[in-house]
């Protein structure tokens, strides 16, 4: 049992920080760039595409030894098309300012790498406990990491954080951070940053791996 437990935990953790889709195996970059120029829109985003992972990772894990190796890939894609169906007429129905702002990037979901990629990579390789621990630690590493693009460009393009202002009258907000430019560079640096810092990790462990005992 610890061991399933402890299977379970690392699946989990490896989306949010090891194997995190964005930062690390740079999947998903359309919306990354697309609709993270606010935090609200980043968190909407985020979660519409966590739901659409989870649920269609769950069916593609039951479902993995009835569906027939032929036409994997296409009952894949009606799987995943049929939750973001659903997710869309949900953020219709729920949030209709947001589901406008979000726009055709919702449907776009369908066609998202990394989501079929886990479908087909993961989901339908392991049991249900394993894909549900591996699409929850990528849909929440996935929505972090627009969460972090999204409110650098709202701080720094509006001056706010989720709509509400952080700084006086006299702020001169960056425009251009809330533009497509802005999104190519935030994500730049923020790939750059945890680079280095992977990199700065790989180094101390060679130091101490090379140090006499």
């Amino acid at each position: 049992m610890k061991e399933k437990e402890s299977s379970m935990a690392q699946e989990f953790v490896k989306g949010l920080w090891k194997e995190n889709p964005v930062f690390v195996m740079v999947l998903g970059m359309c919306p990354a760039l697309a609709v993270s120029n606010t935090a609200i829109n980043s968190l909407a985003m985020g979660s519409a595409t966590l739901f659409v992972l989870f649920f269609s990772s769950m069916l593609v894990s039951l479902l993995r030894k009835i569906i027939p190796q032929q036409v994997r890939i296409t009952t894949y894609i009606v799987i995943i098309a049929t939750f973001v169906t659903l997710v869309d007429f949900l953020l219709a129905a729920l949030v209709p300012e947001i589901h406008k702002e979000l726009g055709a990037f919702i449907a776009l979901i369908v066609v998202n790498c990394m989501i079929l990629g886990r479908a087909e990579a993961f989901a339908a390789k392991n049991p249900l406990r394993l894909a549900l621990a591996d699409a929850l630690g990528m849909g929440f590493g996935f929505t972090f990491a627009l969460l972090c693009v999204g409110a650098i460009r709202e701080i720094l393009g509006n001056g706010s954080l989720f709509t509400i202002p952080l700084f006086g009258a006299g702020f001169e907000p960056w425009v251009v951070m809330i533009l497509p430019p802005g999104g190519f560079l935030t994500l730049g640096f923020m790939l750059l940053f945890f680079n280095w810092l992977e990199q700065r990790r790989k180094r101390q462990l060679a130091a101490l791996s090379s140090t006499p005992h």
